[in-house]
């Protein structure tokens, strides 16, 4: 199983945007790094699911654009900022097809952490806005970083 970790894309300050939308920047970048991941990787991806905040919704669109995943893109509980990792860590053990998360810090660097070392306190991927991180899961249920995609090296 192939997870897709993502870092919404830049988003407007609360002064700006209460909503907190994406910027131009925010908009660049994310289509920068889709467009990387469906060109070189071509992942075979289920479902785009999301926070639901505005900036991770508008995230997870522009990624299914690129990535056209079957089960579409959803809100789900569980990747706010202060979510506990641990949900999505149990969740994922039961899910085999390719999932891409949008989500938000510290939450997604905490679910990595935990996934990849089995500590939520250590930062083991530092993740950055529009940002992809793929790990993957053996057969054995241990997970690995397969590749890191940032909107810099798009350029």
């Amino acid at each position: 199983m192939n997870l897709y970790l993502v870092q919404h894309a830049e988003a407007k300050s609360k002064q700006e945007d209460a909503g907190r939308s994406l910027t131009d920047k925010g908009y660049a970048d994310i289509d920068k790094t889709a467009k990387l991941l469906s060109s070189k990787l071509r992942p075979s991806i289920n479902v785009i699911l999301h926070s639901g905040k505005l900036r991770a919704r508008q995230t997870a669109e522009v990624l299914a654009d690129y990535l056209n995943p079957a089960g579409g893109i959803r809100a789900v509980d569980g990747l706010d900022p202060k979510a506990d990792p641990a949900v999505w860590a149990t969740q994922l053990k039961s899910i085999t097809e390719n999932v891409v998360l949008v989500g938000h810090l510290p939450h997604i660097s905490r679910l990595a952490s935990l996934l990849l070392c089995g500590e939520t306190e250590r930062t083991v991927v530092e993740f950055r806005n529009a940002g992809i991180v793929n790990i993957v899961r053996d057969d054995q249920g241990d997970w690995k970083v397969q590749c890191i995609i940032l909107p810099g090296i798009c350029d």
